[in-house]
């Protein structure tokens, strides 16, 4: 038996779930494992726009003339985003995202424990730092703690952490073994809402210096969220499947979130795509090394 009916066995998935071929209309949205590049390119600025002078200016090119001046194209709104640059030198949270981004991880752990910047503490029942040895080659991010895991205090746990769970087991990982676990924000917001930007700026420079010390050959990003703070961008999960993104040099792949797999049962299958590009971007990692 494959690797992949193994894995779609362990999730419970009968044959006739897997997807057949993608159509050929789609064929450029879900890119071969072949494919994958051999660096990954650091995103470039677009080009500025120029406006050209009127015709009038040339005709009168004895007059002085003022700039043109070219409106900033619109913008679509960004989803709270990992900014690694950080705020402005000189003020409060400079001054305490710079104490943050010395931290080990024992003062770091603790400055989470006792976080009050945002007003998630006032409604949480635990924080939740994460679970994993603290030096690993594997690490995921979601999105922010769900009611299970503000009671526990661990992230991915109830029956979305049993699927997670399962799904690591595939690829020969465990939780507490070979993989660091983490959320974009360390308390759960009401709810289960999405997390507000302010929560986000305010959370983000725990999870960078996570990052940082982990130090990680590869990042599987698990939900829609999660992905587009994490990248800084709009863009669909569905698009950023598929693809090898960066973050702060390191390889990130996307996939869907646990608990959307346990009510879209038919896109396990293309979680296990993503899994197995996040092993080959591991691999590849593993051999540059």
């Amino acid at each position: 038996m494959s690797r992949r009916a193994q894995f779609l066995e362990v999730l419970g998935i009968p044959t006739e779930w897997v997807p057949r071929a993608p159509r050929a209309a789609h064929a450029e949205a879900q890119p071969e494992l072949a494919a994958l590049p051999a660096a990954l390119p650091a995103a470039e600025p677009p080009a500025a726009v120029t406006a050209a002078p009127p015709a009038a200016a040339v005709a009168h090119a004895e007059a002085p003339l003022a700039a043109p001046v070219v409106p900033p194209p619109a913008r679509e709104p960004v989803a709270p985003a990992l900014d690694s640059a950080g705020p402005a030198p000189g003020d409060a949270r400079a001054d305490r995202d710079a104490a943050i981004a010395t931290m080990d991880w024992p003062a770091l752990e603790a400055e989470v424990a006792g976080c009050t910047a945002c007003g998630l503490c006032q409604t949480r029942t635990n924080t939740v730092f994460g679970v994993g040895p603290r030096q690993v080659e594997w690490m995921l991010v979601g999105e922010a703690p769900g009611e299970n895991e503000d009671l526990q205090g661990e992230p991915f746990v109830g029956q979305a952490g049993k699927l997670l769970d399962n799904m690591l087991g595939a690829l020969g990982l465990a939780r507490g073994r070979n993989v660091f676990i983490a959320n974009v924000l360390k308390c759960r917001p009401p709810g289960n809402r999405n997390p507000e930007a302010e929560e986000v700026a305010q959370c983000e420079p725990f999870l960078r210096r996570q990052i940082a010390l982990v130090r990680p050959r590869v990042i599987v990003v698990l939900g829609r969220f999660a992905a587009q703070s994490l990248l800084r961008t709009t863009t669909p999960i569905g698009k950023l499947r598929g693809t090898v993104h960066a973050y702060e040099g390191i390889p990130v792949v996307v996939t869907y979130h646990p608990a959307y797999l346990l009510r879209t049962l038919t896109d396990k299958a293309r979680a296990w795509e993503d899994l197995c590009l996040a092993r080959e971007v591991h691999h590849r990692a593993g051999a540059g090394a």
